[in-house]
């Protein structure tokens, strides 16, 4: 285990001595939202009976920003490691495609987890939120990482160049992000655009979580689990696999 800790340890502290750029930019930019759409929206939505849009939005934007910084965890060091040429010596040692995966995965995890867990305790300052079912925001917090994490590996394992690994931030994290019912329900969209989001893996991922701070949500808790937990499995499979290829890594 101790190949497989030191790469941990070292993707830990890659974006801890970095702090202002990966825990307190997050947390501002997310203030900025919660702040901005808090205020306009206060008396104009009503998304569940009894719920503040405030206590309704806090949850969405936090696992935005969880999901966001995980992505951006695992792919940018393997990129910037592809540029620099010092990925090499990450492959030089003898270190299986499991434990290099789990390494950035999980250091990933932990830069999700931290900045969604600073903006939460940011907005208790400022807003009552409920949290009525603990243990459903853990599981939520932890699938969500591990699977914008296991994302950040792959698009990491394709990108060449920061370019490349801009268009998976531009084209699909940010869309899946921003279109996964964080600022709304789905309920209150037109049917085509409420059937095209339950194929978005994002919008069961913040589903869940908000219920488990709220004990409502705009689909089953565990429906959500049901599918966030085979994408998970369905990317973790997949990347584990390129990895043991060697596929734009080794060849």
């Amino acid at each position: 285990m101790r190949g497989f800790l030191t790469l941990f340890f070292k993707e830990v502290l890659r974006f801890w001595k970095v702090s202002l750029q990966t825990v307190l930019a997050p947390l501002i930019s997310t203030l900025l939202y919660l702040l901005v759409f808090s205020h306009v929206m206060a008396d104009h939505a009503d998304v569940y009976p009894g719920v503040s849009y405030a206590a309704f939005l806090i949850p969405g934007l936090a696992m935005m920003s969880m999901l966001q910084n995980a992505f951006a965890n695992s792919s940018s060091s393997l990129v910037q490691s592809k540029v620099t040429g010092n990925l090499v010596f990450v492959l030089l040692t003898p270190l299986s495609h499991w434990e290099f995966y789990w390494a950035y995965v999980l250091a990933s995890v932990v830069r999700g987890v931290l900045v969604g867990s600073v903006v939460l305790l940011t907005a208790w300052f400022f807003f009552a939120i409920p949290a009525r079912e603990p243990l459903w925001i853990v599981v939520f917090a932890l699938l969500a990482t591990i699977l914008s994490g296991s994302l950040g590996v792959l698009a990491g394992i394709w990108a060449e160049k920061f370019d490349q690994m801009a268009a998976w931030q531009n084209f699909i994290v940010l869309p899946l992000t921003f279109l996964s019912g964080a600022f709304y329900s789905i309920h209150s969209l037109p049917s085509f655009w409420n059937t095209l989001s339950r194929f978005n893996p994002f919008f069961y991922v913040i589903d869940g979580f908000r219920y488990g701070f709220l004990g409502s949500s705009d689909v089953s808790p565990w429906e959500s689990l049901l599918i966030v937990g085979s994408a998970c499995l369905a990317l973790s499979w997949t990347t584990l696999a390129l990895l043991r290829s060697g596929w734009r890594l080794r060849t």
